[in-house]
């Protein structure tokens, strides 16, 4: 057989591989296109929602004294901006609120780390509390802002305790977990090379249970602003809790909504923040597959 058409049949070269950077610089840029594909996703989403739902009110499809309409909650919201609330200006109002939340999310998360660490570290104690901490978390917390109302009155005291209740058992059952199911040749190994049990609970518990503490505290800030607005609501001279109370006593169904809606926002901006500190406090932790990050 000639040699040129040994060579003709021949299978062609397989291609180069592309060098690590541009594959990196193709993931990031992919990365990046998913992001803006989501976030316009979700604009559309809540435009048409918004959209909808003016459309619906103005046509009277559904009713708009009951229901309200997206225009009359901005011109509400615009309201408040501009010229306050009955009591005080918008800003402090939501400043109130946060400040009880705020207050209440960190009593609640320390003590739920603190006694979780405790009872996960320590079996005797955890058999002789469990069984009150259960009957404690069946009890349910809404019903005792009326309580916290009575102990210690309109001011901040009965919202922040309202907030500590509903904050701790999600932080503590996450953070008694976590110390649970820390691995075991952890500890061992750190036993080997001598370390005591506070040691082995500052360096190996707390650090390997941090990642089901933050876990906890994304729906768990969303607790402490529920604490906050509900016992607002039942009584209070500031606030959030006490806009929506004072808008359903005159019917203003646009206030009621404008008040949900700062709090929304409130509650996204927050929820921002606690993701920001997890990525960076977890820069080392690999991103999942299907985040899309």
């Amino acid at each position: 057989m000639p040699l040129d058409s040994t060579l003709d049949t021949a299978a062609p070269a397989a291609p180069a591989p592309a060098p690590p950077a541009t594959r990196t610089e193709a993931r990031e840029r992919a990365a990046r296109h998913r992001r803006f594909t989501v976030l316009g996703a979700r604009v559309l989403v809540l435009a048409l929602f918004l959209g909808l739902w003016e459309v619906c009110a103005r046509t009277e499809v559904i009713d708009p004294f009951n229901f309200s309409q997206p225009s009359r909650i901005w011109s509400q919201i615009w309201q408040w901006i501009t010229h306050g609330t009955a009591q005080g200006s918008l800003g402090e109002q939501i400043a109130y609120t946060l400040y009880e939340a705020l207050t209440g999310w960190v009593i609640g998360v320390v003590g739920g780390v603190l006694l979780g660490i405790a009872l996960g570290r320590i079996r005797f104690l955890a058999d002789v509390l469990g069984p009150y901490i259960k009957v404690l978390n069946a009890i349910p917390r809404i019903v005792l802002a009326p309580i916290f109302l009575i102990w210690f009155g309109l001011g901040p005291a009965s919202k922040v305790a309202s907030a500590v209740v509903l904050v701790f058992f999600p932080v503590f059952f996450n953070a008694f977990q976590g110390a649970r199911e820390v691995d075991r040749n952890l500890v061992a190994n750190a036993r080997i090379l001598g370390a005591d049990n506070r040691r082995v609970t500052l360096q190996v518990v707390i650090p390997a249970a941090t990642t089901w503490i933050f876990t906890s505290l994304h729906v768990s800030f969303g607790f402490a602003l529920i604490g906050a607005i509900v016992g607002e609501y039942i009584g209070a001279t500031k606030g959030l809790g006490l806009l929506v109370a004072a808008a359903q006593g005159t019917f203003n169904a646009a206030g009621v909504y404008a008040a949900m809606t700062i709090l929304a926002v409130v509650a996204l901006l927050t929820e921002g923040v606690l993701t920001f500190a997890e990525k960076r406090l977890f820069r080392w932790k690999p991103a999942d597959a299907g985040d899309g990050r």
